[in-house]
Order: C-alpha cells, then sequence, then structure tokens
C-alpha cells in the first residue's frame, strides 16, 4: 500500500514522520500534490500496490490523471484528513486521528454481496396541472416515452398540439418501483381525452364555461345542457351515461407535479420524482436502461421473532422501515422484505433483536474491522479518549465537510482532535452491538450524528437503543447518571454541529473509567456479537468489583434485547404451547420429565410466548442477569407426570389433565364413561370404546 499525504499549500500541520510510523510506512509530505507535485501520483499509480491519496476535494483530477498515466494499480482510494482533523482549531493534536483515518483508508473493499437490477425503457408518467406537465414533458421528450396525467388546466391550459397521451380523471394509487410502477385510476369525466381532439368547439359551446383547456367539465359548473355533445358531434368525445371501471397502466418512471405525494412514507421509491425541479430533471433523463444497487439485508426466517403459531410478536422491523420495505406475511410465519424498495438505512437490522435480518454492504463483521483500526491506530499513535461520530455519506459527510472550511476560515471550532468521524451509508444500521463494540475497543463515547434527511422513526428506534446502552453501561459502573456514552447529535447547519461536537465531548461527559480493550471481533451474527461485548463488560465492570454487587440489571422495556420470562405457577399449566413458539430456543421442554426450561441468554424478549399461552401465565422481564446462570438451563415450572389409569403410562401433566377434566366435565358429551377416558392414555381411549359392550356406534 503506498499512502501520498499532502498539507493542501501548507493549511495544515502534518507530521510524516509521526504519520508513517503509526501506518508502519515510509511517507513524503507533498506541498502541492494535485498541481506541481501531481508527477509523485503519477508514479506511484504506476505501481502494482494500492494507493491511498489523502485528498478528495481533486478526487476527479486524480482519476483523470490516472487514465491518462495508464494507472497499473487497481485500487485507488480517497480519504478525507483535511475537513475532519487538518482544518480545526485543534489540528495540532489531530495527528493520531489522520493516522486513524489512513490506516482505515488501507482496509480492503467490503466483500461484492448480491445485486437487485432495475430496467427502465423510459416511460414516464407526469401528474399535475396540464400546462406545467407539458412543460416538463417537452424539456424531457427528446430521451423518454411520455405519458400525461392531467390535474386541471392549470393557469394556461394545455397547448393547443398534443404532442403526449393525456389521461385524466381520479388517481386511486400509484405503487411499484423504478421499472416497475402501476398507476390505478378512474375514468370520471364525461370528455375522453383518449378520443378528444383539442378543436375547442365544446369549449366555446358550454353556457357556463364549465370545460378548461384541460378538455375535462367541471361537473359542479355543468348544468346538464349538453350542448358541448352537440358541439363534439361525430368525434363522440363527450358522454355523460358512461360507466368507466378503474384501469391500470405501467410505466417506468413517475414525476408528480402536485402537492401532496402519492406516497405516504419518508423514503420514496427509486425512480419516483416529486417536483420539476432541474435536479429531478436532470436525474430522470439518465434513468433508461439497466441499473443495479447491492441487496443491502440478509434474511433468516428461522431466526425471526416475528410470528408463530398464528401469532404476532416481534414487529420493530414493520414498524420503523421508513420505505414500507417490510410487511407481515402472516400466511407463511414471517416478514417479507421487497429489495426493490429497500433504501439501505438498516434500521430494521438495528431495532431486530434476534439477528434474522443483518445488514449486509458492508457487513457488520467489516465495520467491527474498520472500527477495531481506526481506534487501535489512535491509541498506538499517542491518541486518547477517541469518541467516534458516526454520519451518513450524504447529509452527514457534507455537514462534516462544511464545518472544517468553516474552521478553516476561522468562524468556527471544527472537529476536534480526538472526535473520529466515521462514514456510513446510514446511521440507522449501526445499533447496540457496534456501539457497544467501540467502546469496548477504546472510544470514549460513540455519538451518532442526525440530520434533516433521516425518518422520524429512525431517532425513536436508536434512542431506545441508546437507552440500553445507557442502562448497562451505569449499572456495571462504567458511567455515572446523566454521563452518556452513546448519544444521538442533531445538527442541520455546520454552527448547530460546531456547538453540540463542543458540547458532548467535554471531559464531563466522558467516561470516568475507559472500558479496557477487548481483542475479541465483530461476528456476523447479532447475538453472538452482544454475547462477545458483554462477557467482555462483566469480566471488567466495575459495579462488579464491589463488596455487594449487584446480580442483576434493570433494562428499559422498549427495545429490550435481554430479560427473563416470569411464570404464574397457578396458571401454568406445561402445555409447552410457549416452547413451540419461542424462536430463540430460550424456553425449552423436557423429554425426560414434565419440566418448562429457560435459558436466559438466550431470550430476545420478543413476546411471542406470552401471546400464545392460553393460559395468559407468562410476562416479560427486561433484564440483564449478571451472574453464570445467564447462560445455564433452569427450571421455570415443573409438576408431576398425570399417568394413564388403565395402563400408568404417563400422558401429560397432573395440571393439564385436571384443567381438561374441569373445563369438559359439564359438556353433554362428556359424561360417565366419556369423562372417564380423558383420564387415559391415547391407546387405551381407543380400546375401551371398543371394547364397551354398553357404547353406541355410528355404523
Amino acid at each position: 500500500m503506498t499512502t501520498l499525504i499532502c498539507d493542501c499549500n501548507q493549511t495544515q500541520a502534518l507530521d510524516p514522520k509521526a504519520l508513517g510510523q503509526s501506518l508502519s510506512e515510509n511517507l513524503t509530505l507533498h506541498t502541492a500534490l494535485c498541481r506541481r507535485e501531481a508527477g509523485a501520483f503519477i508514479q506511484a499509480v504506476q505501481g502494482t500496490d494500492d494507493v491511498v491519496v489523502a485528498c478528495t476535494q481533486e478526487q476527479r483530477l486524480f482519476g483523470e490523471l490516472a487514465i491518462q498515466a495508464q494507472a497499473k494499480t487497481s485500487v485507488i482510494k480517497f480519504v478525507n484528513i483535511r475537513e475532519t482533523g487538518g482544518w480545526s482549531r485543534d489540528a495540532k493534536n489531530a495527528s493520531p486521528k489522520i493516522a486513524a483515518l489512513l490506516a482505515a483508508a488501507h482496509l480492503p473493499e467490503p466483500e461484492p454481496v448480491t445485486t437487485v437490477t432495475f430496467k427502465s425503457a423510459g416511460r414516464l408518467l407526469i401528474i399535475g396541472e396540464l400546462d406545467q406537465a407539458e412543460q416538463a414533458a417537452a424539456l424531457l421528450a427528446d430521451n423518454l416515452n411520455i405519458t400525461l396525467f392531467t390535474q386541471g388546466a392549470g393557469e394556461a391550459g394545455g397547448a393547443q398540439s398534443r404532442r403526449f397521451p393525456v389521461l385524466g380523471g381520479q388517481v386511486v394509487r400509484v405503487e411499484g418501483w423504478l421499472g416497475d410502477f402501476t398507476l390505478t385510476w378512474q375514468r370520471n369525466n364525461p370528455i375522453d381525452l383518449d378520443v378528444c381532439t383539442r378543436c375547442n368547439a365544446c369549449v366555446a359551446a358550454c353556457p357556463e364555461q364549465a370545460i378548461g383547456l384541460d378538455y375535462q367539465i367541471d361537473m359542479s359548473k355543468c348544468s346538464a345542457h349538453r350542448d358541448c355533445v352537440t358541439a363534439c358531434g361525430a368525434i363522440g368525445a363527450i358522454n355523460f351515461d358512461r360507466q368507466a371501471p378503474q384501469e391500470t397502466a405501467a410505466f417506468d418512471l413517475v414525476l408528480d407535479l402536485r402537492s401532496s405525494s402519492a406516497f405516504n412514507r419518508h423514503a420514496l421509491p427509486q425512480g419516483y420524482f416529486r417536483g420539476a425541479t432541474a435536479a429531478n430533471l436532470l436525474r430522470l433523463r439518465e434513468l433508461v436502461g439497466e441499473f443495479e444497487k447491492p441487496k443491502f439485508f440478509d434474511y433468516k426466517q428461522k431466526l425471526c421473532a416475528h410470528s408463530r403459531n398464528e401469532q404476532v410478536g416481534c414487529n420493530a422491523c414493520v414498524d420503523i422501515c421508513s420505505a414500507e420495505a417490510v410487511s407481515s406475511d402472516k400466511s407463511r410465519q414471517q416478514i417479507k422484505v421487497n429489495p426493490n424498495l429497500c433504501v439501505g438505512c438498516g434500521a430494521c437490522t438495528t431495532v431486530c433483536p434476534t439477528g434474522a435480518l443483518t445488514y449486509a454492504y458492508p457487513r457488520a463483521s467489516e465495520q467491527g474491522q474498520k472500527l477495531k483500526t481506526l481506534l487501535g491506530t489512535y491509541q498506538k499513535a499517542g491518541g486518547q479518549d477517541a469518541v467516534i461520530l458516526l454520519h451518513s455519506q450524504e447529509a452527514g459527510q457534507a455537514l462534516v465537510e462544511e464545518l472544517g472550511r468553516a474552521a478553516q476560515l476561522k468562524v468556527a471550532q471544527g472537529v476536534p482532535a480526538h472526535v473520529i468521524p466515521v462514514s456510513v451509508w446510514h446511521t440507522a444500521s449501526l445499533g447496540l452491538d457496534v456501539w457497544l463494540t467501540a467502546l469496548a475497543y477504546g472510544a470514549a463515547q460513540v455519538l451518532v450524528l442526525q440530520t434533516a434527511e433521516e425518518a422520524p422513526q429512525y431517532a425513536e428506534g436508536l434512542q431506545a437503543q441508546m437507552a440500553q446502552a445507557q442502562a448497562l453501561l451505569e449499572g456495571l459502573g462504567y458511567a455515572q447518571p446523566g454521563r452518556m456514552p452513546v448519544q444521538l447529535l442533531r445538527a442541520t447547519q455546520a454552527t448547530e454541529l460546531d456547538a453540540e461536537l463542543q458540547r458532548l465531548t467535554t471531559g464531563k461527559q466522558r467516561l470516568n473509567s475507559a472500558v479496557p480493550l477487548a481483542t475479541f471481533a465483530v461476528t456476523a451474527e447479532k447475538r453472538s456479537t452482544l454475547g462477545l461485548v458483554v462477557d467482555h463488560l462483566l469480566d471488567h465492570a466495575p459495579a462488579l468489583k464491589t463488596a455487594t454487587p449487584p446480580t442483576a440489571l434493570a433494562l428499559p422495556q422498549d427495545g429490550a434485547l435481554f430479560g427473563t420470562v416470569e411464570v404464574n405457577k397457578d396458571s401454568c399449566t406445561l402445555c409447552m404451547s410457549c416452547v413451540s413458539a419461542c424462536p430463540a430456543n430460550a424456553l425449552q421442554d423436557n423429554q425426560q420429565a414434565p419440566q418448562l426450561r429457560f435459558v436466559e441468554k438466550n431470550c430476545v424478549q420478543c413476546g411471542l410466548c406470552v401471546s400464545t399461552c392460553p393460559e395468559k401465565a407468562l410476562n416479560l422481564v427486561p433484564r440483564l442477569l449478571l451472574t453464570p446462570q445467564r447462560k445455564e438451563v433452569r427450571v421455570l415450572n415443573e409438576t408431576q407426570p398425570y399417568g394413564c389409569v388403565r395402563c400408568g403410562k404417563p400422558f401429560g401433566t397432573l395440571k393439564g389433565v385436571e384443567a381438561m377434566i374441569g373445563k369438559l366435565a359439564g359438556h353433554a358429551m362428556f359424561q360417565g364413561a366419556a369423562l372417564e377416558r380423558l383420564k387415559m392414555c391415547g391407546d387405551c381411549r381407543v380400546i375401551d370404546i371398543y371394547s364397551a359392550g354398553d357404547e353406541q356406534k355410528i355404523l
């Protein structure tokens, strides 16, 4: 790996020797790498090693230089050390952070994943007032096949010449995604726009001026003179008696000019645009052909706690998805995720208690390796009290860069030297397992930047997870009350971000005692990672080294990933319906004895056992058990077996059979011998029925 650093015309104080020691590489400091020292870049890309360039501003220029020089290297990476570290009031102390950012850039790219393909032939539907729709269509007609759906004439009405097919009526719904949109509408007007020639005879003939230049009749003004029908004559476009059913049509793209969206969700489907802005029109022109995006998620149905036995337990992923890509499939006892609608926010994977949904691009293990590299290099270079700032690749990245420039212009403090910005596709894609792992790797704090681009429910989901982290860390003695190691940071402007970073990263907010450095790696399984990080925290917990250590920590109910199940032994009949419903193998039966057993570390607090129990005998208690019994099998309830009154063979539990007899004793079909047979095993019941001489039989 070859690393090229530049102080950008001496605006950054970079120490090539210190950075080189951290990276185990000899570095040369450049001042104008993108100008008179560009030869150093050209020389570097002539080799076969990967190249890391510590500059993102001139990324396009370096790309062009590599093409012109016929570069031999196959990988050129760019990393921003200027706005994130070098341009800051605290830049003199930023060398450990810069070393960490460069080290992370040396990591391999995420492994390829399955892709989702969209195919668009350029069939565009424009919905809106006719004059605006035609204006937008005129700018796109050379590249797209356009159909208009009129929602009124607008100020100018339609043009005299009809350049585009026009539909009219009431939009029932628009659904789908890029390359596969379906419009459902109801023709509710006497004028058929497919037949109308725009001769304007009806407009001139209407005494109420009820017909506008969208060539539709305003029925609130019409007095049924029918002069328009006469004027239309042989064309026959007007019929007041037409009964039109709902119709559908397929499109690849939709441009919606109405004030309200066709989709009542935060994340709109790809291929759907609102408003005829320059950006939307330019983007629409590009969307003809075949396109791919990563399939951002993996789903393991056997781990899913959504549904069992026609009972719904966990609904977290369905509730939080801002694209409505996750829905319940009760017939198959699972959820279904539409990869075409998925926008890759990863919120579903964050709130999933079992790890049935996992984030695939990049994988959790790859994010864990990145955090471990960042924090390890930072500490190796002498950095202390590292704060991880997770931000999105779009709005969050732009805000961080804007703050860096403001600091260079002396109007802001900039990103503090101990704050390491980490760009992710979406901040909702990382949750409790990764946050706690970052603390275990040596971070003093984890901040999650939320801008205006996130859906409101994301903040709710993240805060619920942060409340779990806070309760756990406070209870174990790693954090004092009110000092939050994991926090949500909200900012929409650089000045807000600057003030929040200065407020949240001061000494009083940091951990009183640093978490001992962990060596484990983040795994592909969420529960496995949680198990590793919880074990690490328990091993070094200050609260457990006191004279009277706690045995369990109470956790908030909302978003709880750990807990126990309480059983009302008076109500429980040990029918074991809860065992069959449990997706995490936390509740277990015993083949040798009538026992309900439990492994607490497996419990995900999904509630399926509670909703399944016919006796309503179960209750969830969110907590983290701190004793070794957390991983051990323990008996929640047990009873005597019930033996067959004829052969003595156990076939049920004493409570279960007694409850059954009690409920059926008054039933007309269970009197005398029939009631007695309820006390027999299945084999003996059959024998008793066929051996009874006075038994009535239907032949």
